[in-house]
């Protein structure tokens, strides 16, 4: 789980820096589609994929996509404007058999 104090600050970090460059250097193209970030859970069972991906929607005041049931994608997501935060279990149905 990415929850581990300075992988986060990090990450933040690198968000806020990116924002600090691109608001000091007006000329740098910004991506003219939505951006997606996604996090994926550590491997575990499809019960306990399912879970982590529950707990952060309980979190985020979301929950699971029902299209993308169907693929083998247990997904949910927050868009901040342009930015496309999803966290995405993929369910044992689409893994190949190497990785179950």
């Amino acid at each position: 789980m990415s929850t581990d104090t300075q992988r986060r600050t990090a990450f933040i970090g690198g968000l806020r820096d990116l924002a600090f460059f691109l608001e000091a250097n007006p000329a740098v193209p910004v991506p003219t589609d939505s951006t997606i970030v996604t996090y994926y859970p550590e491997q575990g069972t499809d019960d306990d994929l399912c879970a982590e991906i529950d707990r952060i929607a309980a979190l985020c005041g979301t929950s699971v996509d029902p299209r993308l049931l169907p693929l083998g994608l247990y997904t949910i997501s927050r868009c901040f404007g342009p930015v496309h935060v999803e966290w995405t279990a993929i369910l044992s149905i689409v893994k190949p058999p190497h990785e179950s």
